[in-house]
């Protein structure tokens, strides 16, 4: 289930590298990210359950902003397999993320996460806010290219970080401009559907 259009190619491209002849069916739903921003209502709460538990098999929730709503409803939240691969690698863990929404729902899944660790690490974030617009524009690749070189320039002035997260799946292509970096860059699409793919 997605709140924006192109990440069903971003899908579709994975599913084929990892499992192809695997049906994805992609539910879009641009106004849950919309409405939610706004404000969590309990219609939007009941109307983003309902279209979750109507299917039988696993649902991915690719978007990070209504991402509890979406797990508390039984489907599989994006970032979740993520954030536990960065517990695995221990910190200090840097949270980038683009989008002041998903700010409260990934931070908290993050610390969340690492404190089922026995020393849970610190957590840095690094708000990208004047990038979104980059990516609602289209200008996907130049999105990525911003990201990678604010991400570098935050590195630069604190290198103790261990590991990076990228938090919306938007941000993934940001991954690849910031190849050769000493400290492993994760995101959240590749780890998700193949957890997704596991829950089958």
């Amino acid at each position: 289930m997605h709140t924006a259009k192109g990440h069903q190619a971003t899908f579709d491209a994975l599913r084929d590298q990892i499992a192809p002849g695997l049906t994805l069916q992609h539910i879009v739903r641009p106004d849950f990210l919309s409405r939610a921003q706004d404000a969590m209502t309990e219609s939007l709460v009941s109307e983003i359950t309902r279209e979750i538990q109507r299917f039988p098999t696993p649902v991915l929730c690719t978007c990070t902003t209504i991402g509890p709503i979406a797990e508390a409803a039984g489907a599989l939240r994006i970032d979740a397999p993520m954030m536990q691969a960065a517990a695995d690698i221990g910190g200090p863990v840097l949270l980038v993320y683009c989008l002041e929404s998903t700010r409260t729902p990934s931070l908290a899944l993050l610390i969340r996460t690492l404190h089922t660790t026995k020393a849970p690490p610190p957590v840095r974030s690094l708000p990208l806010l004047h990038l979104w617009p980059l990516f609602v524009g289209g200008k996907t690749d130049e999105f990525a290219r911003a990201i990678a070189t604010e991400t570098r320039a935050y590195l630069s002035q604190h290198p103790d970080i261990a590991v990076i997260v990228l938090a919306q799946a938007s941000m993934a292509g940001g991954a690849a401009h910031l190849a050769g970096l000493a400290q492993p860059v994760l995101t959240s699409p590749e780890h998700a559907l193949r957890a997704a793919i596991a829950r089958l």
